[in-house]
């Protein structure tokens, strides 16, 4: 089983148990409105059995909890792309509120991208930030990310067009600045 310790947190492998500490940080209005709407809201205990069960079988893993003070306080993941963009994936990433502005996503993300070039036979990294989230495009941004992009009006979330923030991060960029 995958498990990735760094200093403000573990990374690993969802698993039964995480039920109740999921619950607690994701059903977070202020975690949600941030997050495509295939995330729940509000997120109950049984849209945690189902995001655990979707995970289990996974291998090698592309969905970790973030375990911080022994909780899954959070997740990170990777979509792989098939087609012509078979060497290309997408991260992204939420961690519970309590735990915004210490410097964790920024640790994981990094993590996220060192794993994801390691274990996948991949060029590059996307990610997309609604225009809103400037906390989170300062984590990609601090993880090596590339803004390549802007999309207006790309997405309807709570009631309201969202523009959308596009980032990418090549392997050999990563790897050339000590990823």
């Amino acid at each position: 089983m995958a498990e990735i310790v760094l200093k403000s947190c573990t990374l690993r492998k969802w698993q039964p148990g995480d039920e109740g500490s999921l619950v607690l940080h994701a059903n977070n209005y202020h975690v949600w409105k941030n997050l495509r709407d295939f995330f729940p809201h509000p997120y109950t205990h049984q849209d945690a059995l189902d995001w655990i069960n979707f995970c289990k079988d996974e291998e090698p893993v592309q969905n970790f909890a973030i375990v911080v003070n022994g909780q899954a306080a959070g997740g990170a993941g990777i979509a792989l792309h098939t087609d012509v963009d078979r060497k290309t994936a997408t991260t992204g990433y939420w961690l519970g509120q309590a735990h915004w502005g210490k410097g964790i996503a920024t640790e994981v993300l990094r993590a996220m991208c060192h794993y994801s070039f390691q274990m996948f036979d991949l060029a590059r990294l996307n990610a997309d930030v609604f225009h809103t989230n400037i906390a989170s495009g300062k984590v990609l941004e601090k993880a090596g990310f590339g803004r390549e992009g802007y999309r207006k009006k790309a997405c309807f979330k709570d009631g309201e067009f969202k523009d959308l923030v596009l980032y990418g991060l090549l392997k050999e960029n990563f790897l050339d600045s000590g990823g």
